[in-house]
């Protein structure tokens, strides 16, 4: 069976206001309202470890700061999206780490739920089933692929590095943390792995 080539409008202004609404809507709210979303907040609040509830009041954090970039950005006379202040490496990065998984969500969903790519047990992603990609997508699929990981690994190590109580050594944590969360948000028949390292389909399981 073959599946459309997926390739997505990408406009200027779509992209960054897209990018700032779905993470209004998907990360700091989700985790604390444990809905749906990206990632999403362990359901019972006095279950959650200290390192949890550090992890999202960063998350809590480095979203304000992308509000903050929506803020003090405006239109040049040549019609140009402009930023007032330039802003430092670590957190442009994280801002645009944050704006790329936006603008790859539709594109993985759909892979996701045709049982493509799956939800790893480190906090990424992984392409399960390549011979279910049509040769001319499997480039844009590998692609896919690697920025969402990039961009997952640039978010999570920028919630180390901004947390002061949080030390490097404890990046694998936040990695299973994220894992967990990912799936306890994926949809039923999504491909999800455990932590045992076996791979199943959401629900599939009692």
């Amino acid at each position: 069976m073959s599946y459309p080539r997926l390739l997505p409008h990408r406009i200027l202004h779509t992209f960054f206001f897209r990018s700032i609404f779905w993470i209004l809507m998907t990360l700091p709210v989700a985790f604390l309202t444990a809905c749906g979303g990206p990632l999403v907040g362990v359901t019972v609040v006095d279950e959650r470890t200290a390192l949890e509830n550090q992890v999202l009041g960063t998350y809590q954090e480095l979203n304000q700061q992308v509000m903050l970039v929506a803020s003090v950005r405006y239109i040049d006379p040549k019609g140009k999206l402009k930023q007032t202040q330039e802003l430092p490496p670590g957190k442009k990065d994280v801002v645009r780490a944050l704006q790329r998984v936006s603008f790859n969500k539709d594109d993985l969903n759909r892979y996701k739920s045709l049982g493509i790519i799956g939800e790893n047990n480190e906090g990424g992603i992984t392409l399960l089933e390549p011979e279910k990609v049509q040769p001319d997508d499997r480039a844009f699929v590998e692609n896919l692929i690697k920025e969402e990981n990039e961009d997952r690994l640039a978010i999570m190590s920028r919630i180390i590095e901004t947390n002061e109580t949080l030390a490097p050594s404890e990046l694998p944590r936040v990695h299973k943390m994220f894992a967990a969360l990912n799936r306890d948000k994926a949809l039923k028949g999504e491909r999800i792995q455990l932590d045992n390292g076996t791979w199943t389909q959401k629900d599939a399981t009692p």
